[in-house]
């Protein structure tokens, strides 16, 4: 038996095990997807919102997992291959993604003001119908969904390409990918992040509010990779191959997202309080203001502060039970994060959360998930493959 498929079985989910996590997946979606209908019959609007929300949150760890994977390419990492293939079938899901955006498409009317025909008669808006129009806004959605799943296939496809044998020529390939996917992720994500959320307060505009998303989403996955590869070391997989080392690192890399995204939210933020401008300041004062201030300051405690202390020491980035609650913390916050980005453009007096928000999260959690588990049935939990895993394996902190 070759070395690789070896460690193919080594590596390989349990068929029992598989399909009792297909159910649950299968049994969450089906129950969120019908909370998510009876939502919509009583309260289109509100539904429409709560499931932009949940769509968004899921989105963003993929293309933070599409970002995590092709750095690793383009850097050549050895430390990282043991943890590459669960964040290779994360970002195997934007093709499933790309069909959870339809319900955001048929909600065009209820979820953006400018698609409204009285949207002409404000000198602002008018201005701006050139590209913010239905038809447009459909043709660049269409473009970026495209392009995500055709790289995140593409890089998918040549590391199960390298467990078939396909040797060094799959990893230069990869890495050739992942050069021009980086520059196209930070443009298109950037016209995303302009379209789907920006937009909902179409008089506001920041040239940096592309990048503080990406920040979020890739924080966000770093935190459910974690989360992620602490659950299948519990049920008794990778844990050999995934070792503290690994997690340290792994803690790292979230602790350094967790910074980058503050240094973008804070950039942002006083750059517009300087310059004091109405047309720049409403955008915050909506979302500081009336019962969303205390959530603007738990986003600004849970999503930096406290992260940062619990991580900025070894020690904390080496105690798994330690980085598995920092890292499910992180979760929430990017939840929030999102949460706080959307909603008060549709509720400016405080929060509003029921059974209908986690009806929309079960619903996309569920769906995805579904996605993330078929592609654990294809291959092993690791590239068996990739000639640097072994050195993978042995890797050990300096």
């Amino acid at each position: 038996m070759k070395a690789s498929e070896a460690l193919r079985q080594q590596y390989q989910l349990e068929p029992a095990s598989w399909k009792r996590g297909r159910n649950r997946l299968a049994a969450l979606a089906l129950a969120g997807w019908g909370a998510c209908a009876l939502g919509y019959a009583a309260e289109p609007k509100r539904m429409a919102v709560a499931y932009l929300i949940a769509f968004l949150y899921f989105l963003t760890l993929a293309l933070g997992a599409w970002f995590f994977v092709m750095v690793q390419h383009l850097s050549g990492a050895v430390w990282s291959v043991t943890c590459r293939r669960i964040a290779e079938n994360s970002m195997a899901t934007l093709p499933a993604a790309a069909l959870l955006f339809l319900p955001v498409a048929f909600n065009i009317p209820l979820l953006y003001q400018w698609s409204h025909a009285d949207a002409a008669a404000d000198p602002l808006l008018s201005g701006k119908q050139l590209y913010l129009n239905p038809a447009a806004f459909l043709l660049r959605a269409a473009v970026y969904l495209l392009i995500w799943s055709l790289f995140s296939r593409r890089l998918h496809g040549l590391s199960l390409a390298l467990d078939r044998g396909a040797g060094p020529a799959a990893l230069r390939s990869a890495a050739r990918w992942s050069a021009g996917g980086l520059v196209l992720a930070v443009v298109t994500v950037t016209f995303a992040a302009f379209d789907w959320i920006m937009s909902l307060t179409p008089h506001w505009y920041s040239t940096v509010f592309g990048v503080y998303l990406y920040a979020g989403g890739a924080a966000g996955f770093m935190a459910a990779l974690i989360v992620g590869l602490l659950m299948f070391r519990r049920a008794g997989r990778l844990e050999n191959a995934v070792r503290i080392d690994h997690y340290h690192d792994l803690g790292k890399w979230l602790f350094a997202l967790i910074v980058f995204w503050a240094y973008i939210a804070f950039s942002q933020y006083m750059l517009i309080w300087y310059a004091n401008l109405p047309e720049e300041t409403v955008w915050y004062r909506m979302r500081i203001g009336s019962g969303w201030g205390p959530v603007a300051l738990l986003l600004g405690a849970g999503h930096f502060l406290i992260p940062f202390f619990a991580l900025i020491s070894r020690a904390g980035k080496r105690n798994l039970a330690w980085l598995g609650a920092v890292a499910l913390w992180m979760l929430a916050m990017h939840y929030l994060d999102l949460y706080w980005l959307v909603a008060p453009a549709f509720y400016p007096a405080g929060p509003v959360w029921g059974w209908r928000e986690a009806a929309a999260l079960g619903a996309a959690a569920g769906s995805l998930g579904l996605a993330f588990w078929f592609h654990l049935r294809r291959a092993a939990l690791v590239p068996a493959g990739d000639p640097r895993l072994a050195a993978s394996l042995e890797f050990d902190h300096a």
